[in-house]
C-alpha cells in the first residue's frame, strides 16, 4: 500500500479534503440537463439504447444512477441478459412482456417492471408483442459499478444478442 504524495497532501485526511474540494469544483460546472436530442442512439448486443447516465460519462451532476432508454422495434426483443437484478424498467410506450428467470411478466404503457435482486442474478429479456408500435422502456439502477465492479457480485453477461445488433453485424 502506498502512502500519500506531497502533492496530494501530507495525510490521508488531507487527501480526503482535497478530493472534496475537487468534487465541489466539478459539481459547479457539471451538466444538470441532458437534452434528449443530444443523446446518441447506440445499437449494442442488448438492443437499441440511448444512455443518459452511465459510469463512463464524466462531467454530469450525478454518478449515482445508470439511466437509459431502450427502444424495441415491433415484433423484436432485447438481448437476453443475466445481471444482479434490482433494475427498474418504466414502460414509456408499447406492449409486450419481460421474461424473468423463465416467467413471463406482461406489460403495457405506464407499467413498471422490477427485476428482483438475487444473489445468483436474474436472467431477463424484453419482448415487444406489437406488430406496429416500437416499445420504449426507461431503465434505471443504482450505479454501484465503481464500488462493486460491473459483475456486482453475481455476474453480468449478455446471453443472447438483440436481433438489431445481429443484423447490424451482417451489414
Amino acid at each position: 500500500m502506498s502512502g500519500p504524495t506531497e502533492r496530494e497532501g501530507s495525510t490521508l485526511f488531507d487527501n480526503l479534503i482535497a478530493l472534496r474540494d475537487r468534487q465541489r469544483r466539478e459539481q459547479s460546472d457539471a451538466v444538470k440537463v441532458i437534452h434528449g436530442d443530444d443523446v446518441p442512439v447506440e445499437v449494442n448486443s442488448h438492443g437499441i439504447m440511448r444512455w443518459y447516465l452511465h459510469p463512463s460519462m464524466d462531467g454530469l451532476a450525478t454518478r449515482a444512477l445508470i439511466y437509459f432508454v431502450q427502444e424495441i422495434p415491433p415484433g423484436s426483443s432485447s438481448g437476453k441478459q443475466q445481471n444482479q437484478g434490482d433494475v427498474v424498467h418504466y414502460i414509456l410506450e408499447g406492449e409486450g412482456y419481460t421474461e424473468i428467470d423463465g416467467e413471463i411478466q406482461r406489460w403495457s404503457s405506464g407499467d413498471v417492471v422490477v427485476l428482483p435482486l438475487k444473489s445468483e442474478g436474474v436472467v431477463f429479456q424484453h419482448v415487444n408483442t406489437s406488430r406496429t408500435q416500437t416499445a420504449r422502456l426507461i431503465s434505471v439502477q443504482a450505479n454501484l459499478v465503481d464500488v462493486l465492479g460491473v459483475d456486482l457480485g453475481s455476474g453480468f453477461e449478455e446471453l443472447e444478442p438483440a436481433p438489431e445488433y445481429v443484423s447490424q453485424l451482417g451489414d
